[in-house]
């Protein structure tokens, strides 16, 4: 036997000195553990304290159960919304993992050849590797020699030749995109494809690339930059929060001491009395605070995600977790995989030209008649592929499909069916050949087809457009074949002899009949929506483990490298880099090529260093780290589980269009968000004004708790309803992307909001106090329902105001049926709260007390409506105001 092996106490030693093969698993993520992390967000906190403030109070005496209450079931929803959606994230790597554990591999020790399973592999071993055995550590090839698949690792699968090496030769201590593709070295994860040999086990478990990988995978996801944007909405909030309650509890006792007569009739009420008041000021402060917050801001987003999770699959994009979706919409930078899709994913032929260099359309192909024919036998006679039953492609290799495919069904049929065409000696393609040939019996004619150079030697004659035999003129077919190997295309020749085949030989009077270019090309719908996705201000990097030379090409017809600043890299010039280095020029990467799955995590993690927002792509196992990663994960629906269970959003048909509609939709989400936060905050904020400043006019109580609990929940829960639908616009993705701490109130949103709850508060207090308004109401009792009437009705005609930046108000409502349908309801609601007392029935008379409601005259009616519709054009004049500027 060649190889001993390791002894029993080598491999003890080894293992002790080296570490052993196992990758350690982390623990699984339970639905408990995804419930609890909801609680972490600041929103939930915010409302989670505010509900806690108020039992107390209520306990007091001083508050409604109602609001508490419904407030913390709004948490629990959302709570066990996120939870259903998100416990399946911790899983990639567990999938990753139990394929592995029931590997095993055959290696040499003590002197013989046994099964071991992968996760005993030591350091020093050598292992037996065969056709069809996965690697089972990393190190080199000492013997034999592998044709070897390394897919799983940087996502090409091209055949890799390997062959042996001397035992002492070391092992690559930093591995690049170039030392998958060297000559002997051989890492965990990849599969023969063909050969035999041993490996001399250099690199186990965590130490290998593999393992390397898997540590990626277990490293806590960023925050999304939603969360962080409603961190900061959070901290906006409880500081308003803390001042306006100190100023309005002073604002109440400065009042209290001005309607005695000043501070010493004041202090002689007695110590009692001042702090009665001072309880009464600090709760009615607390009640006026719950109003500022958007308690339904959390469900609102919940139910605005899972409404778009069913739109996306209209655009072949399924939503694993919902974050995901708005994540797309704010990204910065983009690292997209290129095979499959940013190119179709399979081979294909481009273009047919003559031998001078000519291209001949393939729709014209049919009018050259000695042309098709010969080439249609060199192809249809002369290939390993064919047409099966089902009308697919089977056989052969990627190329001789591709050309089958370029062939036709009905032209392959046609020939083999042709008694004419009767195949006898053949020989297939061989890497030494580089070339196939099939001689026709009847035609006693031998026909090829393989690379130009082998034909370039020997003939001197070809057929030109009309089916002639002219003179070769090898420096024009020189020429068309180095600009299209410029551009990534594989070239191949076709040619006829009229003599009988001779085995391993081209025959001296070959005539060319073409030529045609193959390659994984570009989809034409990529290069349209690469576009779209530059234009909406991301930046979009191919990343693949491709040469360089072929992504470039590939990333010069997407129209991803335009100019002389865009940069293409290799992974062994980015390992050369510093971080420093690689964030001076990342705005200018375009392409980064020989990729390997190391090397796409540390992308993502420089640019989130600098607080980009940022996507990645992938397929294989070798890209789930990356996809976990990155804020969003766009994981190819033809991939592995790995990945797909990494990312957030997976693309059913692998198309980089399919991406764009997610960006556009993710847009959409986080454009609807700001419509509500715009609609609800408006209500909010006019609910804090109204009710701290009314008892200084002598009102008590405009708006009572349970009018405060309809704003704050019944408002919150449709209001998602009725802008969460608003239709995707393709103007969003000419907006530029945000800032991953950007705040979500932007000064213009913030003036519009106070605008607007400053002219809800205006005619709030015009209703309330001028004499006008009297005459329309019998009594105080209907004038105060009335005037909640106006406040929900106001609010509602600003939903209309939200749903556009500009004046179109009013377009697109057909694409959002459910907005009139909400609007109509909530309307329709509260008339039957107002007139629940006209109903002879307990319930309704308990509804009309609870809400502290009377029926009013429709007069009463129609002059609140029309009050509550100037909403509409003080809006529109904000705009015109605000477009002058």
């Amino acid at each position: 036997m060649k190889y001993n092996g390791l002894t029993d106490s080598e491999v003890k030693t080894s293992r002790e000195k080296n570490g052993s093969n196992i990758i350690p698993d982390s623990e699984p993520t339970t639905f408990w553990d995804e419930f609890k992390e909801t609680f972490g967000d600041p929103m939930i906190k915010i409302l989670l304290v505010i509900a806690g403030i108020m039992i107390v109070m209520f306990f007091f005496g001083y508050a409604e159960i109602y609001e508490p209450v419904g407030t913390i079931v709004a948490v629990i929803i959302v709570a066990i919304v996120s939870a259903k959606t998100g416990v399946a994230s911790d899983t990639a790597y567990r999938k990753l993992k139990e394929d592995q554990k029931k590997d095993t591999c055959k290696v040499y020790r003590n002197g013989m050849v046994t099964i071991v399973d992968v996760d005993d592999v030591v350091v020093g071993d050598k292992v037996l590797l065969q056709s069809g055995d996965k690697i089972p550590a990393d190190g080199i090839l000492i013997d034999g020699d592998l044709r070897v698949d390394n897919s799983a690792l940087n996502g090409e699968a091209e055949e890799c030749k390997k062959f042996a090496t001397a035992e002492d030769k070391i092992f690559a201590e930093e591995i690049t995109g170039d030392v998958f593709v060297d000559e002997y070295s051989l890492f965990r994860g990849s599969v023969v494809f063909d050969g035999e040999g041993v490996l001399d086990v250099c690199k186990v478990g965590l130490n290998s690339m593999m393992g390397k990988m898997a540590e990626d995978m277990q490293d806590e996801e960023p925050d999304s930059p939603l969360k962080v944007k409603l961190g900061i909405l959070a901290k906006q909030i409880s500081t308003f929060g803390y001042i306006g309650a100190a100023v309005i509890t002073l604002l109440y006792i400065a009042f209290f001491i001005v309607n005695v007569g000043g501070f010493r009739a004041y202090f002689a009420t007695g110590w009692t009395n001042i702090v009665q008041d001072l309880v009464e000021a600090v709760s009615l402060a607390i009640v006026i605070i719950v109003c500022a917050v958007p308690e339904g801001l959390p469900l609102m987003i919940s139910l605005v995600l899972m409404q778009n999770t069913k739109k996306m699959l209209e655009h072949n994009v399924l939503v694993r977790k919902a974050v995901g979706i708005e994540t797309a919409g704010s990204l910065n930078i983009l690292f997209s995989d290129k095979t499959g899709t940013i190119t179709k994913g399979s081979l294909e032929v481009v273009e047919f030209f003559t031998a001078n260099g000519d291209t001949i359309p393939f729709d014209e192909i049919k009018n050259h008649g000695k042309i098709k024919t010969m080439l249609d036998v060199a192809i249809g006679m002369n290939s390993a592929s064919m047409y099966d039953g089902s009308h697919k492609v089977i056989g052969g290799n990627a190329t001789d499909q591709a050309l089958m495919r370029f062939l036709g069904e009905d032209n392959y049929r046609l020939i083999s069916s042709d008694t004419t065409y009767i195949a006898g000696v053949s020989q297939g393609f061989n890497s030494a050949n580089k070339f196939s040939q099939v001689e026709i019996t009847d035609l006693n004619q031998t026909f090829y087809k393989g690379a130009p150079e082998k034909f370039i030697e020997k003939a001197t004659k070809a057929l030109n457009e009309n089916g002639e035999v002219v003179e070769l003129s090898t420096d024009a077919l020189n020429e068309k074949i180095n600009e299209l190997a410029s551009r990534a295309m594989r070239v191949l020749a076709f040619g006829y002899s009229d003599r009988k085949m001779v085995q391993d030989c081209i025959n001296d009077d070959v005539v060319l009949i073409g030529l045609v270019a193959i390659r994984d090309d570009v989809r034409p719908e990529a290069k349209d929506a690469i576009k779209e996705v530059q234009d909406a201000g991301i930046q979009v990097v191919m990343i693949t483990g491709d040469r360089l030379e072929t992504a470039i090409a590939i990333a010069e017809d997407a129209g991803l490298i335009q100019n002389e600043k865009d940069v293409a890299l290799t992974s062994a010039q980015l390992a050369q880099m510093s971080d420093d280095e690689l964030k001076a020029i990342i705005k200018d990467i375009r392409v980064i090529a020989r990729a390997l799955p190391t090397d796409k995590s540390r992308m993502v993690r420089i640019c989130q260093e600098m607080n980009l927002v940022v996507g990645m792509t992938g397929d294989g196992v070798n890209d789930s780290p990356a996809l976990k990663r990155a804020d969003v994960g766009f994981a190819m629906g033809s991939g592995t589980e790995a990945a797909k269970e990494a990312g957030e959003i997976v693309v059913l048909d692998d198309n980089f269009k399919s991406i764009k509609d997610a960006i556009l939709y993710g847009r959409t989400i986080y454009n609807n968000i700001l419509k509500f936060c715009k609609f609800q905050l408006v209500i909010n904020v006019a609910a804090v004004i109204v009710s701290a400043i009314s008892p200084f006019f002598g009102i008590e109580e405009p708006l009572k708790v349970t009018h405060l609990l309809f704003v704050n929940l019944v408002m919150d829960g449709l209001g998602a309803i009725m802008l969460g639908n608003e239709p995707a616009l393709e103007k969003y993705m000419l907006e530029k992307p945000r800032r991953r701490d950007e705040s979500i109130i932007s000064k213009k949103m913030f003036f519009q909001i106070l605008t607007m709850g400053a002219w809800l508060t205006i005619i709030s207090f015009l209703f309330l106090k001028a004499p006008f308004f009297d005459k329309f109401f019998e009594n105080d009792a209907q004038k105060y329902t009335a005037y909640f009437v106006l406040f929900i009705v106001a609010a509602l005609f600003n939903g209309f105001n939200v749903r556009d930046e500009g004046f179109g108000i009013f377009k697109n409502l057909n694409a959002n049926p459910g907005f009139l349908k909400v609007w109509f309801t909530i309307v329709i609601v509260q008339a039957i709260i107002v007139n629940a007392a006209v109903v002879p029935f307990v319930v309704f008379t308990w509804i009309g007390n609870m809400f502290s409601c009377v029926p009013f005259g429709i007069m009463g009616w129609i002059i609140t409506i029309v009050l509550s519709a100037t909403m509409i054009p003080v809006d529109l004049l904000r705009k015109c105001l605000v477009s002058k500027k």
